[in-house]
């Protein structure tokens, strides 16, 4: 039976608008974060899409974007994490090596790149397994493209540019496998003036 996997990045936060690593440590949702997750919230329920069950990572910036989007019952789960940058946590971006990052982190006690796509698509494929048919999951941008590169060779479509704030995967689940499907990025450019347009 196909099932689809709704896989979205957080709202902007504090070290997101100050530009600072954000991978296991944490920061609160900006305003234009709440209002990011609102408009999310409004995409889904203009389109009836309702889910069965929600999964978020263990952060507070998902929880947070979570419970504005829906209100259903959630768990919250380490495998969503964003990528551990180890000491370069709460630094600069400006300090980020170039792409690909490979296992640049893991001398500085984060995480290699093949261990967060292996632990982002063991995750996904653990809740697709349970009893829900549409999954609603909140996690962070670099697990989110690595999670499409885990499954790259299913899809025909994906995204050069960076996955933004409040940008919605849409994956279908089948055979044990993930197919990406849609790529949902908003157009935040006019929340400031309390308008919101859908791209």
């Amino acid at each position: 039976m196909k099932k689809t996997l709704f896989l979205m990045r957080h709202g902007q936060t504090l070290f997101n608008k100050r530009r600072k690593v954000q991978g296991w440590c944490d920061s609160p949702l900006t305003e234009l974060g709440i209002k990011q997750a609102e408009t999310t919230a409004k995409y889904f329920k203009e389109n009836n899409i309702v889910f069965d069950y929600a999964y978020c990572s263990t952060s507070e910036r998902a929880s947070d974007t979570l419970e504005i989007v829906t209100d259903i019952s959630y768990k919250r789960l380490k495998g969503l994490k964003e990528w551990n940058f180890g000491t370069f946590e709460g630094e600069s971006e400006d300090l980020n090596p170039p792409l690909p990052y490979n296992d640049f982190f893991v001398k500085y006690g984060g995480e290699d790149q093949k261990e967060v796509q292996l632990r982002m698509a063991t995750t996904c494929q653990k809740m697709m397994e349970e009893d829900n048919e549409v999954v609603l999951a909140v996690s962070h941008g670099a697990s989110c493209r690595n999670f499409m590169r885990y499954w790259e060779h299913t899809s025909s479509i994906t995204q050069q540019a960076k996955i933004g704030n409040c940008c919605i995967l849409k994956f279908e689940y089948e055979k044990k496998e993930f197919k990406l499907v849609e790529i949902v990025n908003h157009n935040f450019s006019g929340l400031r003036d309390g308008l919101s347009v859908i791209s």
